[in-house]
């Protein structure tokens, strides 16, 4: 019998598993982009712009 396209050859009960991985791979990563977020929030509050009047050019 020839194949169907998106058939895995596993036996019954695959779309479940795919959808719990899918699902927590999500999860992951919208935890991770949420984390890269606060750090680049934390380093932009943190950084002060260089008041000293001198020009960095060497002018």
């Amino acid at each position: 019998m020839a194949r169907k396209d998106g058939d895995t050859g596993r036996a019954g009960g695959g779309a479940g598993d795919r959808t719990a991985r899918l699902k927590a791979a999500l999860k992951a990563n919208l935890a991770r982009r949420k984390a890269q977020a606060r750090a680049r929030s934390a380093t932009d509050d943190t950084e002060q712009p260089d008041d000293t009047g001198d020009d960095q050019h060497g002018q």
